[in-house]
């Protein structure tokens, strides 16, 4: 049997003590494969969130265990654990979160030398953002730029770290239903083009009808596995 990109093994996910504990995730069972797509389906609150900073990395497990490619998170040591942020995993956040002082190029620029060792001219700066649609906007700063062209920068900003993963929070959540579905036709090209993983954390059932499988989240536990295509 294929060993899964990531998965996550009795994960939980709890904040504070005594009373006053949040159980963010409880015992969430999950495997990603190489070039899956998967919907994380819930309300705001279900646990989407702290479940892909769990899978990326970002949060560690109360109890349980995320693995990548087989292997515990917990037992990588800080050179692997920053390569598997800087290649492996990369993260559209809700809203972008672009640096506001940054023009849309200085913002992948930024990610393509943190991440890359440029021996790919392709994941340059100039033709990732021609790539989702921007060769007339590389000056532009984050405030100068429409929702939809924020998102389309902060897609091409995690593609400068040719991830084999790609996490998205609410990637169409601020945006206009139209805004919404090019965003989406542009991740699943992408995703076709490149080859990574897709996982999109989603309150609209739309959305999450776009992936291959969907994955619904309440109260932090994993309700249902839905193959929606």
């Amino acid at each position: 049997m294929k060993v899964p990109l990531a998965a996550c093994r009795g994960v939980a996910v709890s904040y504070g003590d005594g009373e006053a504990v949040v159980r963010a995730l409880v015992g969430v069972e999950l495997s990603i494969a190489e070039k899956d797509g998967l919907a994380l389906l819930g309300r705001s609150g279900s646990g989407k969130t702290t479940l892909l900073h769990v899978l990326g990395g970002l949060v560690e497990p109360t109890a349980g265990m995320v693995e990548w490619q087989g292997r515990p998170l917990a037992t990588l040591d800080a050179a692997a654990r920053g390569g598997l942020r800087a290649h492996g995993i990369a993260y559209v956040f809700q809203g972008g979160n672009l640096l506001p002082h940054f023009t849309a190029f200085e913002n992948v620029a930024f990610a393509a030398r943190v991440s890359a060792d440029g021996a790919d001219p392709a994941l340059a700066p100039t033709p990732l953002l021609e790539l989702v649609g921007l060769a007339t906007k590389l000056d532009h700063l984050p405030a100068e730029l429409s929702g939809g062209e924020a998102q389309r920068v902060a897609i091409a900003r995690a593609l400068a770290q040719r991830p084999q993963l790609l996490l998205c929070d609410e990637p169409t959540g601020h945006l206009d239903s139209d805004t919404g579905e090019r965003v989406l036709d542009l991740l699943q090209a992408l995703q076709r083009e490149f080859g990574f993983a897709l996982v999109v954390a989603t309150h609209d059932v739309d959305v999450a009808a776009r992936l291959a499988r969907a994955v619904q989240l309440h109260d932090g536990r994993v309700l249902a596995t839905e193959v929606v295509a």
